[in-house]
């Protein structure tokens, strides 16, 4: 969590977002958008604050949800076109419903709200392709006494110096490394070269956190690294390259969130491997992938977590039936 009494604005937000922006390398798309005059780029968003969601989140792994939940921002659209995204209604960069840009206060009253009812972190969702207007948020929010815990979720394409830029400044790194192998990425995800980027940056945030979580009283997380990776049916082997590239480029004390939700959303429901969901065997195959490889700490779900992390963004809370 930040000291608000070692709070120093020059050191952690000193970047302007027009710096960024005007010719956008925010992440490893680096499409050169001048977002400042309304150019979109990849990711189909200018320099507004585009959210799709804030929430309170109770779904996450228990050190970031506690009783309170974690206050979830979840930011429009996204530098990565996955097809089988399971919230795929904001991450479509076509997506109109995705495309919500807000005024800043706004956005500081609603986590304002989340806040006063007992959440310690405000999480960033999806955040590679508008880090800029995450660092003006958090200033915001600062500036009227708030000192929350931030934590940096994404989907891992992200470029090893932006996240150098954010030492000092996130608290919890909570990425997800979905592939070892671009060949998937790039035929699920148009990222033909995630795996390049995504492990220079876990890297950095390893080089910062280390393997240890720093918990609160409550068991709540205030600083550290979780590495997500959502296994997807038919690619076990996959999963083990992931696990691989952790234990022996990072270390097997990291803590891992071995996620099992995955679900064929309409888009991939007729897909040849991604139209069903994971199977029991396949999930116990990658959990003994993480027991040989010698990591011990981290969460596991259960295989009726399809049924539970089904989003609904048309919805004030999309989390809740």
């Amino acid at each position: 969590m930040t000291d608000p009494d070692n709070h120093d604005e020059s050191v952690r937000f000193s970047s302007p977002p027009e710096v960024l922006l005007s010719n956008c390398n925010c992440c490893p798309r680096e499409c050169g958008a001048d977002r400042t005059a309304g150019e979109l780029g990849f990711c189909n968003i200018d320099d507004g604050i585009a959210i799709s969601s804030i929430c309170a989140h109770h779904g996450e792994e228990p050190v970031f949800s506690g009783p309170h939940g974690i206050c979830n921002i979840f930011l429009s659209h996204c530098n990565m076109q996955c097809i089988f995204c399971q919230n795929y209604q904001i991450s479509d960069n076509q997506s109109s419903l995705a495309f919500d840009c807000k005024d800043l206060d706004h956005i500081v009253a609603q986590v304002e709200a989340i806040l006063s009812r007992g959440a310690i972190a405000v999480g960033f969702v999806s955040p590679s392709h508008s880090i800029p207007q995450m660092k003006q948020i958090m200033q915001a929010i600062n500036d009227r006494g708030h000192y929350p815990v931030w934590v940096y979720n994404s989907n891992g394409y992200d470029k090893a110096e932006m996240i150098r830029s954010m030492e000092g400044i996130i608290d919890v790194y909570l990425p997800d490394m979905k592939y070892m192998d671009n060949r998937l990425a790039s035929e699920y995800s148009s990222t033909p070269d995630y795996t390049d980027f995504a492990c220079e940056a876990i890297k950095e945030m390893f080089r910062q956190k280390g393997a240890d979580l720093h918990l609160d009283e409550s068991g709540l997380v205030t600083s550290g690294l979780v590495i997500r990776h959502l296994i997807l049916p038919g690619q076990v082997e996959n999963s083990r390259q992931v696990l691989r590239f952790i234990a022996r480029e990072l270390s097997p004390d990291v803590y891992i969130s071995l996620m099992s939700q995955y679900y064929p959303t309409p888009r991939v429901a007729r897909h040849p491997v991604l139209g069903r969901t994971l199977r029991a065997s396949e999930y116990q195959e990658v959990i003994g992938e993480f027991e040989r490889l010698g990591f011990h700490r981290g969460f596991v779900q259960q295989l009726s977590s399809p049924h539970h992390y089904r989003p609904d963004f048309l919805k004030e809370h999309p989390f809740e039936d």
